[in-house]
């Protein structure tokens, strides 16, 4: 006789480790009886989140007939089960229960109820009343003394009661106050909490099982949750703000201190602004927003001339003034379109990490955030529920939402209004099934504006420049277009709306200009431009995988900054030598427990071959005062500029820096590595770092990995000053003139009131870099700052003796053009000429003559 089915289990968490280890230990209690246990869990292996995609198949396949229960974590995982429910068939949808229970205990009763043959209201029952036991040794008497414990899960087919042993439901100390704890921290961020550090801010707290609100203390605004996306960037905290933080629950007190450390290190966001200059073939021009003649702003660096062809993406859409006489299945569409667009856009952000890099990818999680925010769907919600039908009430929330971002004073946040636009228009599109336009012309793009959704699709092959008649220049949409090499104007005015189809037109994205029509002269005048531009960048494209050999015949290495395997594949196809830098903090930050040894050597390995088996230039852990590990406890500092960070951290908790150097130890073994050191500044610190990895060698026991290699970041003066007493000890020097510059001239890189004095091209700075040079024997002397990826500097840093720079990899085949086109004795000239100048100003203007007389374009 075949047994009857059996309840099936899905278990929702954020993390996808802790969700199998739960399943695991589950599964033990079982004695051989099959349940259907379920994982949907993490948004990858080592990415925490929840995916409403992967619910909806776990619980599909978790229903073999006897309906569903599902466990879920916390946090968006309840929000993300929501709409994965609300995609299900009816009938399917009837037969799940989401229950309140903890995932651990309640897992472990529900597979053992579910075993037994129980329906699946009483496996849920069972799994709330998991915790009795426990509650009952500490004093509790059950489920009704935790809050929430004795709710009923959410169900179209029932609810499910659960035992109180108290015999009433009303949990003990409801009305006792439940004191919060209170923080505050000043924003480093050099736009303030906009979308991308707010987005980090919401991922983080929806992870966490507290109530955690946030607000502006400088603008006196009031507090708003921090779980939604749309209040807390609507705050308006710029650089410098203060903004307290307010948690109560559970883990108030690990909030608390979760979010000062994620404050405390930027929200994981990089602080040093962008460099001016982008990819091959990008001429050198800043990108602030200063009016052009024809009223145009400067987006993205660069010249284009086309014929011009149109994109109406950005034209309103007519959202009907409808009602609903069926309130949830006008809820149900919403779910669906929000599902299709967050798929659209996980789809956009694969393919811009894949073409432009991780960092630049990150624009659209924010994007993400957006569609799973609690306070925008609460807001759609109680419209429809008032009878408002899906397309108008979705359409109401979020010009609310884009409203109070253009209501805000700064610049840069106001500018976020248009990517709530993006995403609201996105989910219209698919409500009201209208297509989506798809930009696909030649020539030169003319539009009122585009989502970053719409710029990655953009072919820089055949789109020749943008003009925008809306948009600003720290829009992502224009961050996304310098990354892929197109020149874009923005703010032109609608008039070049009315530009007849197939007119040409001459762009100019360094300096704002837009010529309509051109006569012929100037036509010719741009074309030229443009096609030395061109050439230029084809020229460096095509011999990208070559090496870099000055005039003369010296040879230079030309690496990649590394933050992510697929910033390591990039790097491999733009022509890297090597990864000059790899910041290895990517695996240490936003986790509760430092990787393993087998974890570290796996990634760094993943890396190598990313990167095709080229040399790995591994920078231990640089975290401290200014980048914080959760979990390593750390005193308060003043100023953690000048505090505990670098290599002093990692002598200071010694076990983190013995397992890493014992990953780099074994990676070696695979692959060629060099180890470097950061924030050195006393030889005392090298020699006890470099003791610390003859220690890792003994480890593994089997001597010195042959090609394994030693340096130093010299980012402090006193340490480049001391570089004769270090380079005995060093294979290579890596200089960090992102550091460097801001010790050396006492300007704070993320403050912009000292942005002008904190300038890399001062000669102080540069008699620095001459000084490690002069000094540094057989050793070879690197640059991995900014300053390394800005072809303007490249004859000037090979002059005073520079033989590496590393670099983002879409800089990477411009700049060994021009390292081809530099001859050294003309460059130690200018070196010589740069280090005795007055200032920055001046060694700039030599380097332009120099780049002019040598037929630079």
């Amino acid at each position: 006789m075949s047994q009857a089915p059996l309840v099936g289990i899905v278990v929702v968490s954020h993390s996808a480790p802790l969700a199998r280890a739960a399943v695991a230990l589950a599964e033990e209690m079982l004695h051989g009886t099959s349940v259907r246990i379920e994982v949907a869990a993490g948004l990858d292996e080592h990415t925490l989140g929840t995916d409403a995609m992967k619910i909806l198949a776990a619980l599909t396949a978790a229903d073999v007939g006897a309906g569903v229960v599902v466990l879920m974590d916390l946090g968006s995982a309840v929000l993300s089960t929501e709409l994965a429910l609300d995609l299900l068939d009816d009938d399917a949808r009837d037969r799940v229960l989401l229950c309140p229970a903890p995932v651990v205990e309640g897992l472990v009763v529900a597979a053992v109820a579910a075993a037994g043959g129980a329906p699946r209201h009483e496996v849920c029952a069972e799994a709330v009343a998991a915790l009795a036991g426990k509650q009952a040794h500490l004093g509790s008497a059950g489920p009704g003394d935790v809050p929430g414990a004795g709710a009923p899960p959410r169900s179209d087919g029932g609810t499910c009661e659960s035992p109180d042993p108290d015999g009433g439901g009303v949990p003990r100390g409801v009305d006792e106050p439940v004191p919060a704890r209170v923080g505050r921290f000043t924003v480093v961020n050099p736009h303030g909490l906009h979308a991308r550090p707010a987005a980090r801010l919401v991922q983080e707290v929806r992870s966490l099982d507290a109530a955690v609100t946030v607000r502006n203390v400088t603008t006196g605004s009031v507090a708003v949750p921090a779980s939604s996306l749309s209040r807390v960037a609507t705050l308006g905290a710029l650089l410098g703000h203060e903004v307290e933080v307010a948690t109560t629950g559970n883990q108030a007190r690990e909030a608390l201190d979760h979010v000062l450390a994620l404050a405390g290190r930027a929200f994981d966001e990089e602080t040093t602004p962008p460099p001016t200059t982008g990819g091959a073939g990008v001429a050198h021009a800043a990108t602030s927003p200063v009016p052009s003649r024809d009223g145009g702003r400067p987006a993205s660096p660069g010249i284009g001339v086309g014929p011009v062809w149109s994109a109406r993406s950005a034209e309103p859409i007519d959202v009907p003034d409808a009602t609903t006489d069926d309130p949830a299945a006008d809820w149900r569409r919403v779910r669906e379109a929000i599902a299709d667009v967050r798929r659209a856009v996980q789809h956009s952000r694969a393919r811009t990490a894949r073409d432009v890099g991780e960092a630049d990818a990150t624009i659209f999680d924010a994007h993400v955030m957006l569609l799973d925010d609690t306070d925008l769907l609460d807001d759609v919600r109680t419209r429809i529920d008032a009878g408002q039908a899906g397309a108008p009430a979705w359409a109401a929330t979020i010009g609310r939402v884009e409203a109070d971002f253009a209501g805000l004073d700064d610049p840069y946040l106001q500018a976020r209004a248009a990517d709530v636009r993006a995403v609201g228009d996105q989910v219209l599109r698919v409500l009201l099934r209208i297509p989506a336009v798809t930009a696909k012309g030649v020539g030169v793009l003319v539009a009122a504006d585009l989502t970053p959704a719409d710029v990655a699709d953009l072919d820089a092959d055949r789109v020749v420049a943008v003009v925008l008649a809306q948009g600003s220049p720290t829009s992502h949409s224009a961050i996304l277009a310098r990354a892929k090499g197109i020149p874009v104007v923005v703010g032109a005015g609608a008039g070049v709306l009315a530009i007849p189809a197939g007119t040409v037109v001459a762009v100019d994205g360094t300096t704002g200009e837009i010529v309509v029509d051109p006569a012929p002269d100037v036509r010719a005048a741009f074309r030229y431009r443009a096609g030395v531009l061109a050439e230029a960048r084809a020229t460096a494209l095509s011999h990208a995988a070559d090496a870099a050999t000055t005039t003369d015949g010296t040879g230079v290495l030309i690496a990649a900054n590394l933050g992510s395997v697929d910033d390591a594949a990039l790097a491999q196809v733009s022509g890297a030598d090597l990864a000059g830098l790899v910041r290895t903090e990517f695996l240490f930050l936003g986790r509760g427990q430092a990787p393993d040894v087998d974890e570290q050597e796996k990634t760094y390995l993943a890396l190598a071959e990313a990167l095709g088996g080229a040399r790995l230039t591994l920078r231990t852990l640089d975290v401290g005062g200014d980048k914080p590990l959760d979990y390593v406890p750390m005193s308060a500092e003043a100023n953690p500029f000048l505090g505990v960070r670098g290599l002093r951290l990692s002598l200071a908790r010694p076990g983190l820096l013995a397992d890493q150097l014992l990953a780099i130890v074994r990676t070696a073994r695979a692959t060629p590595v060099s180890v470097m050191f950061p924030m050195v500044s006393t030889v005392a610190e090298l020699v006890e770092a470099r003791a610390l990895l003859d220690e890792a060698v003994a480890r593994d026991g089997r001597g010195i990995p042959a090609g394994l290699q030693v340096g130093i970041m010299v980012e402090v003066p006193a340490t480049a000053l001391k570089a004769a007493r270090f380079a005995p000890l060093v294979d290579f020097f890596s200089i960090g003139t992102n550091d460097l510059t801001q010790y050396t001239m006492a300007a704070e890189r993320g403050n912009d009131a000292v942005a002008a004095v904190g300038d890399p091209y001062d000669p102080g700075v540069l008699r620095l870099i001459q000084a490690v040079c002069d000094a540094s024997g057989d050793a070879l002397v690197a640059v991995c700052g900014e300053l390394a990826a800005d072809d303007l500097a490249t004859p000037l840093l090979l002059g005073l003796g520079v033989r590496e720079l590393s670099m983002s990899a879409t800089a990477i085949p411009q700049v060994k053009e021009v390292v081809r086109s530099t001859d050294l004795a003309v460059a130690r000239r200018l070196a010589a000429l740069a280090v005795g100048a007055e200032g920055p100003d001046d060694v700039r203007g030599m380097l332009a003559t120099s780049a002019r007389q040598q037929g630079s374009p």
